[in-house]
């Protein structure tokens, strides 16, 4: 595969699993001690990467779940960000400077932070109440943040009896490192094609419904946008149909990513509008990825893991193709904003 390290990769997923223990019983404890309420925060693809947690709480707890943009809610306050709080903050570089300053922020209310790092040694890593390291990168976060997540939402279900299957679950978790290599080889002949498409357009609708939308949200805006430069236009499949369907035209690109979650029907009303119209369609389906050993349950929650998964791959080609280095940036970390 074109610029992948697949030991590299395995160990940081594993580690990622590998947190499900501590995670869970931090969790539980501080839920046993009367935290209100658990909030998925982050700046940036961070806090997008949160999303499918979010989503997944809402849909199946009891306990009440916050996400809002940081920025605002340091501007504006929240009345339920309060003491014994549970706030899920991640950073990848441990230095995200909002992020850094939401700490503070939620620390003086009195809410207890678990941060999520790749870094140890860094103002989150330091800083958190209880800190989550594991190392990763770029090309390797997505997926580590995904699982990371849904640990913690799952520890939640758990602790409050809404999940009769949670050791089963943890015990299937063990397998996702390896199933998603296997995605990315089995992709790998299609990886260069995909990107092709993306290369081919200086202009993308990218949509999706369920717990697939962050990915597509994330990809477009981090990915496409920052580290390509490509302008993209990521809309939830539920609101295509109010004001981005009039900009769909022969040679209009529309990358449509599907999920396994009770979203779909969301996502196949545009798979059978845009060819309509002769929009150029790009349809990426999990359904169709091999993952040995997983569940319908768990290939559900994980569907946006095994999107950002396969779609590295695509960006490890557009990067070539481009000859546009995912690294490059003008203005992110580079000047003061």
């Amino acid at each position: 595969m074109l610029n992948f390290d697949k030991e590299r990769f395995l160990n940081i997923q594993s580690g990622a699993v590998a947190l499900a223990q501590d995670i869970e019983k931090t969790i539980g404890r501080l839920m046993e001690e009367g935290a209100p309420n658990i909030h998925f925060l982050g700046a940036g693809g961070a806090a997008i990467l949160m999303q499918p947690a979010v989503q997944l709480l809402r849909r199946r707890s009891s306990f009440p779940v916050f996400s809002d943009n940081i920025a605002e809610l340091m501007a504006g306050g929240s009345v339920n960000l309060t003491e014994k709080s549970i706030v899920i903050l991640p950073s990848l570089s441990g230095t995200t400077k909002e992020s850094v300053e939401f700490l503070a922020f939620a620390r003086a209310k009195g809410a207890t932070v678990l941060t999520l790092v790749g870094h140890a040694d860094t103002p989150l890593g330091k800083g958190g109440d209880h800190v989550f390291v594991n190392f990763a990168a770029d090309d390797t976060s997505s997926e580590s943040f995904y699982i990371q997540s849904l640990i913690a939402a799952l520890a939640v279900l758990k602790q409050c009896g809404e999940i009769d299957n949670h050791g089963a679950l943890m015990a299937e978790m063990q397998k996702v490192p390896t199933a998603l290599v296997a995605m990315k080889e089995a992709f790998e002949p299609e990886a260069e094609d995909f990107a092709r498409t993306l290369a081919a357009s200086d202009y993308h609708i990218f949509t999706a419904a369920g717990n697939a939308w962050p990915e597509a949200f994330y990809f477009g805006m981090c990915i496409l946008e920052e580290m390509q430069w490509i302008r993209t236009r990521p809309v939830h499949a539920s609101d295509f149909f109010h004001g981005t369907l009039e900009l769909v035209e022969k040679g209009v690109s529309v990358v449509l990513l599907k999920g396994e979650d009770e979203m779909r029907p969301l996502a196949d009303r545009i798979e059978r509008f845009v060819p309509q119209i002769d929009g150029s369609l790009t349809v990426l389906d999990t359904s169709g990825f091999a993952a040995e050993g997983l569940s319908a349950e768990l290939r559900g929650y994980l569907s946006p893991a095994f999107l950002a998964t396969v779609l590295e791959r695509a960006a490890a080609h557009l990067e070539v193709l481009r000859n546009h280095p995912l690294t490059t940036r003008r203005y992110y970390r580079r000047v003061a904003y």
